[in-house]
């Protein structure tokens, strides 16, 4: 593959700004996030028009209801991205965090130090919030970023790093933030290689998009976002709960990654909370796909059989796979079978239940009698996030500001030698 001179050098740009970056003081770091954050409200017209582009594309080949709703800004979606900047810029720096020091026999002094990651890339889908929330969160960590969204978005995600650097230009930190604005494969394909410009590669998007990055890197990549969650209603659950939860797992907003896409019923709570939660979701919409004991129990309803692929489907639409289970045994093994990692919940009376879900199932983030709608940074207290990392490695579950860090030993001596 020749080499792409563009992203050559902006890998150049971002390093430099990089050292820049670590460099910095939590002070003007936030001062460069306040000045981002006003120069998304003073370019909100040109952002919005640049979005418009995007939707008036995305309508005319046919996109989901779901996936429109990701792509599109408002005023009042632009305005809690500004805030969203702010709400960073209030968050502990944890750049500098002495993790644990210890004093060696020989006198030497070894710290653990948190330090920023260094170049962070950022592959993204039909979502220009992320340009702002990934671009607040690598400033604060210290760290620079180059960011490359999707073709459906590429207009609103210009226009959006456009204020976002204007905002930085005054402090000489513009390069802190780039955006790629070519949105071809190949160009995606040559930035998974710019191994020695970037240090770190996050994905977020859809699966296929996940698992391209992953096999074609060669820059080191935490794997995020692909969310086949469940809601698993246990025969111990309480009716008005269990629909409550399901209802806004999957109808809340179906087009993000911690929406539920299958239901897991016990056979023994079938047959009371089953037909009233299929009217809830039908209500609302939501297209059911269920197993041949669930088509059973709701025959006369326009419920559709389950394939074996729906269970392992990320549908991120108006969509749930049904199936109802011998026990919480078969349900726990249906998660382990066709789960992603994400989120899991199940809805439950009963405490050794509960406590038996949570041991045995394997996921970032585990729920008892509440909606997986939670998995995210603000709602963990974290504030805005980078992504929900589904693998094992340096970080799990959403991913904040110290997520976005590494650590540095630093060893404080008076002549010693070995």
């Amino acid at each position: 593959m020749s080499e792409n001179k563009t992203l050559i050098e902006m890998g150049r740009r971002a390093k430099a700004a990089s050292r820049k970056m670590a460099a910095a003081s939590s002070a003007d770091k936030d001062m460069a996030l306040k000045a981002m954050a006003r120069a998304l409200t003073e370019n909100q017209d040109g952002i919005l028009a640049a979005n418009k582009a995007d939707v008036d594309a995305a309508e005319s080949k046919g996109i989901s209801r779901a996936m429109l709703d990701r792509l599109t800004l408002t005023p009042q979606r632009i305005a809690a991205m500004a805030d969203g900047i702010l709400e960073v810029a209030a968050l502990r720096d944890p750049v500098g965090e002495i993790v644990e020091g210890i004093v060696r026999p020989n006198g030497l002094r070894v710290q653990k130090t948190r330090v920023p990651l260094g170049v962070v890339g950022i592959i993204y889908e039909a979502r220009p919030n992320v340009t702002s929330d990934a671009a607040a969160l690598c400033i604060k960590s210290g760290n620079a970023a180059i960011l490359r969204g999707g073709k459906e978005a590429i207009n609103s995600n210009i226009a959006i790093a456009g204020a976002l650097r204007d905002g930085l230009k005054q402090y000489g930190l513009e390069d802190c933030v780039q955006i790629v604005e070519d949105t071809s494969r190949q160009t995606a394909a040559e930035m998974m290689r710019l191994r020695g410009y970037i240090d770190v590669l996050i994905p977020r998007g859809g699966a296929g998009l996940i698992r391209s990055v992953i096999e074609n890197s060669t820059i080191p990549v935490i794997e995020t976002g692909v969310g086949n969650c469940h809601v698993y209603i246990d025969k111990s659950a309480d009716k008005d709960m269990a629909i409550s939860i399901t209802v806004n797992a999957k109808t809340s907003r179906p087009s993000v990654c911690n929406a539920a896409e299958t239901l897991l019923v016990h056979q023994s709570a079938a047959d009371l909370i089953l037909p009233d939660l299929a009217g809830e979701l039908k209500k609302a919409g939501v297209e059911l796909r269920g197993c041949e004991r669930t088509l059973k129990l709701l025959s006369g309803t326009d419920i559709l059989p389950a394939a074996e692929e729906d269970w392992a489907t990320e549908y991120l639409d108006y969509i749930l796979a049904v199936r109802i289970v011998s026990s919480i045994d078969e349900a726990i093994e249906h998660i382990t079978r066709y789960g992603s990692g994400h989120s899991e919940c199940i809805v439950t009376g009963d405490y050794a239940t509960a406590e038996k879900f949570v041991s045995q199932v394997d996921a970032a983030a585990v729920y008892i009698n509440a909606s997986t709608r939670f998995t995210d940074g603000g709602e963990f207290g974290m504030g805005a996030e980078i992504g929900i990392s589904t693998q094992k490695l340096h970080a799990r579950g959403p991913m904040g500001l110290r997520e976005l860090t590494t650590t540095k030993f630093i060893v404080y001596g008076n002549g010693q030698v070995r």
